[in-house]
């Protein structure tokens, strides 16, 4: 399925908070737990998605007839997890495929798509997060190339640090 990455907007963090919420009930019905603080988010991460949409880093997945198909976050650092590092590198986060168009492989295009764009603009790393109870997700980043580098304890879990060098 071809698609676009359309930068975000302000007025659409409604428009974020649903696909969250919506990819918290879908992981919760399959007995997964990840992302249960979205169903009704804690300040800091209200915060945090606030933050990423007024530094312009939310991206929203849209077919080529601009159907919403999800929504990924991508910034140039990521204290919270990674800390200050000196190199040149990009941190996906919050990529949201909605029930309704999985299982096509937009994800792995999508994670292609900043590979190739972060390339292009000469990053030496492509990293990410993802919760270590996730065994499935956890492969399906390894399986896209990325290796785990690390763990993080956070209030809200624990951690695997992914890095994929471009």
């Amino acid at each position: 399925m071809n698609y676009t990455l359309r930068k975000a907007e302000k007025k659409e963090i409604p428009v974020a908070f649903n696909l969250l919420k919506s990819a918290a009930k879908t992981l919760s019905n399959k007995n997964i737990e990840q992302w249960r603080y979205w169903a009704d988010p804690p300040i800091e991460k209200i915060k945090w998605v606030e933050d990423g949409f007024n530094k312009n880093e939310f991206f929203f997945i849209e077919s080529l007839d601009s159907i919403l198909l999800g929504m990924v976050r991508i910034s140039e650092e990521d204290l919270l997890y990674w800390g200050k590092l000196n190199d040149r590198s990009q941190y996906i986060h919050s990529l949201v495929i909605l029930e309704a168009f999985s299982g096509r492989n937009i994800g792995s295009n999508v994670i292609k798509t900043i590979v190739k764009q972060a390339k292009k603009n000469n990053f030496d790393f492509l990293r990410l997060d993802c919760d270590s109870s996730n065994k499935k997700l956890c492969q399906y980043y390894i399986n896209q190339g990325f290796t785990q580098v690390g763990k993080k304890k956070l209030a809200l879990g624990l951690y695997n640090l992914y890095q994929m060098n471009i």
